[in-house]
């Protein structure tokens, strides 16, 4: 083996295993230079792992549509939408839990088995349909919020999904890494999650073992919706209201927290604690950028790029590169 062979074989047993938790190492050693005695306060950093707590929920969704080398770019108007009908049914007069119940998680099911049976009857890619969607679903959220904010949310039920747990353990974290272990355990504990690794690797070949692609399909763009839905429940709680423009561009976030957790654009790749490892990499990006007083429209390109560079690197040294897929 050629010494450039050996490099490359390092090299990408190294991204393979540690290229996220060195990401976040570099960005919280950088920050921290920058911003030394604010960055790194306790108050901060729990500040940064609660602002994060909704892209790890929307992120943990879109990694069930990019782990079946798909996508979902809904995500953000299903965040909004749920959020708003939650909301809604609350100011109402309905039952919180009832209400969460309602148009947060059937909700939000709902929509996702509807990005799931568009893409399994059309034969489209799911990228076109969840671009359309992610219009269609925008323009409900403005039509049932009336373009304005919808108020009226129990005090009760932000102190409790906005407030702490124990008084120590902001509940949009809880919630958050509850969700993730749960998803962890269907993907390496469940033949569900074992069946759609194979999808995404090879749906033809998941097909002739036997495997109904189509179900799986449907199952997890549900997921995906079920996660928009409760990271729209978080940002309600936080809030105290509903915005119908929340969740506006998240699906980049979303998107980052995925590939930058190390799931591959390819399909058949992924771990959740990468993904949860990845949404506070996006939750470290903004909050010190802010704190260095960048504006949020380098912020922005800041996220494309990294975007970029992650899938980039996964094609060239990731575990996509040793699978054929060329």
């Amino acid at each position: 083996m050629s010494d450039v062979a050996k490099k490359k074989r390092d090299f990408s047993y190294y991204w393979d295993k540690y290229s996220t938790i060195s990401i976040l190492l570099l960005l919280l050693v950088v920050f921290s230079i920058i911003e030394p005695t604010a960055f790194m306060s306790s108050n901060n950093l729990i500040k940064i792992v609660e602002q994060s707590a909704i892209t790890i929920l929307i992120g943990c969704g879109e990694f069930f549509a990019i782990l079946l080398a798909g996508i979902d770019l809904s995500v953000g108007s299903v965040m909004a939408l749920t959020g708003v009908c939650t909301a809604k049914l609350m100011a109402a007069g309905i039952n919180p839990w009832l209400a969460v119940l309602l148009g947060t998680l059937l909700l939000g099911a709902a929509i996702g088995f509807i990005n799931g049976f568009l893409v399994n009857t059309t034969g489209l890619h799911p990228f076109i349909i969840t671009i359309g969607t992610l219009s269609i679903f925008r323009g409900i959220t403005m039509i049932v919020a009336n373009s304005r904010t919808v108020s009226g949310v129990p005090p009760e039920f932000t102190r409790f999904v906005g407030g702490k747990l124990w008084g120590v353990l902001p509940m949009p974290i809880v919630i958050s890494l509850c969700m993730a272990g749960l998803l962890f355990f269907i993907t390496m504990k469940t033949q569900f999650g074992r069946n759609l690794f194979a999808i995404g690797g090879n749906p033809q070949s998941a097909w002739y073992a036997g495997i109904n692609v189509k179900r799986h399909i449907l199952l997890a763009f549900i997921i995906s919706g079920i996660c928009a839905g409760l990271a729209g429940l978080v940002n309600v709680a936080r809030l105290g209201a509903a915005e119908p423009n929340a969740g506006t561009g998240y699906e980049t976030f979303a998107i980052a927290a995925a590939v930058i957790g190390g799931t591959s654009f390819f399909g058949g790749i992924g771990f959740i604690p990468k993904v949860v490892i990845g949404g506070l990499i996006i939750g470290v990006i903004n909050n010190g950028l802010n704190m260095a007083g960048v504006s949020s429209f380098y912020q922005q390109i800041c996220m494309g790029a990294l975007i970029i560079i992650a899938v980039t690197l996964d094609r060239y040294f990731g575990a996509s590169s040793k699978v054929g897929i060329k």
